[in-house]
């Protein structure tokens, strides 16, 4: 059966290579993975601890208000439990975003390269994208904003974008929300906001009373460490939170993952030892890629964009075959270049040995 028309020029979702299979390509026993942004420290052992307790009533629906989970999301950010939408991971709510705000005759805007999602489900229900290029890897906010017409109904923002993990600092971010228009939808995704620097936190949540077209998205898939679990929200107005909800799934998070969710909250401790885990690593990492003498754009994420004298592939492929799983740039819209995944002090250090390997074997190239 035929679908829809726009589905002719469109693809699935190709994920990186998976682990099982890089070791029987290339026949290792060891691998890493550093290509999907997952935090290398696992996660909260509160989590680990309770999870054995959680598998009960497996035949029984989960509670599809996410109730306890809400309550002390909700406290913990000092807003409203219904200004709270809960997705199977963040993305999920980009795509209950889609369905409720674009159709067909309405236009969405983006940065590019940015997260592909935005495009993906924007594309399914119809709209027209508008992608506007990224200036050193950061969004070129003024351009977004000379893009926006009367057609215009929802605006992406990336930030740290994904896959250059630069950050729209807060003034930036403010002058955006003063001059678009209050009937289109500004969406800050912020998967990666538990690894922005205190210095630089934009405390976007305290924009949401004075601008009531702001919605946030949150994830617990990264810095939490709860990937597999898939667990992502939105925190917006009510009226718009509403909405979301009148689209979403009735039952579209477990009781499991809401559970865990939960308890990573209460594990200030873990995530703390992610921050400074990683922001160690990442600026040894910067250093090392220094010494190479290889550019790499401002990152407030837990992933480096490091840009080659050759193809994002070239290196992809040499990395795999020495058992480091990574993202070429050629698979995110960023030839000549890799998304590296900070991952812990050990790894890094071989990851860049080997590097260093492959730039020697293409100088002058």
């Amino acid at each position: 059966m035929k679908a829809k028309q726009v589905f002719q020029d469109m693809s699935p979702y190709t994920p990186g290579k998976q682990i099982e299979e890089v070791k029987k390509e290339y026949g290792l026993s060891k691998i890493v993975k550093l290509a999907s942004n997952e935090n290398p420290f696992g996660y909260s052992n509160k989590v680990k601890e309770e999870i054995p307790k959680m598998i009960d009533h497996l035949e029984i629906y989960p509670d599809g208000y996410a109730s306890a989970l809400r309550q002390t999301l909700a406290e913990k950010l000092n807003v409203g439990e219904k200004q709270l939408i809960f997705g199977c991971g963040s993305d999920e709510v980009v795509d209950i975003i889609c369905r409720t705000y674009l159709e067909k005759g309405t236009n969405t805007i983006m940065a590019t390269p940015t997260f592909p999602q935005y495009k993906h489900n924007a594309l399914i229900q119809g709209a027209e994208i508008v992608e506007v290029p990224l200036v050193n890897g950061y969004h070129d906010l003024p351009k977004m904003l000379d893009e926006v017409n009367e057609q215009t109904k929802v605006v992406w923002l990336c930030s740290p974008n994904n896959p250059t993990g630069s950050l729209i600092n807060k003034e930036d971010l403010v002058s955006f929300l003063e001059k678009c228009p209050a009937n289109v939808m500004v969406v800050l995704d912020e998967a990666y906001y538990e690894y922005i620097e205190a210095s630089n936190d934009p405390n976007s949540i305290n924009l949401l009373g004075e601008y009531t077209n702001l919605v946030i998205l949150r994830t617990f898939s990264k810095a939490y460490g709860l990937a597999n679990l898939r667990v992502g929200y939105g925190v917006a107005s009510e009226e718009i939170a509403t909405y979301l909800n009148i689209t979403r799934g009735p039952f579209n998070t477990t009781s499991i993952s809401q559970l865990s969710a939960l308890t990573a909250l209460e594990d200030e401790s873990f995530l703390q030892n992610t921050y400074q885990e990683n922001l160690v690593n990442k600026k040894a990492f910067m250093a090392a890629c220094d010494n190479m003498g290889l550019h790499y754009y401002d990152s407030e994420a837990n992933f480096l964009f490091v840009q080659l004298p050759t193809t994002g592939d070239e290196l992809f492929e040499y990395l795999l075959s020495k058992g480091f799983i990574v993202r070429s740039g050629e698979a995110l819209g960023h030839p000549k270049g890799v998304r590296i995944t900070i991952g812990s002090k050990e790894q890094m250090n071989e990851l860049q040995s080997y590097m260093k390997e492959f730039l020697a074997s293409h100088k002058g190239e």
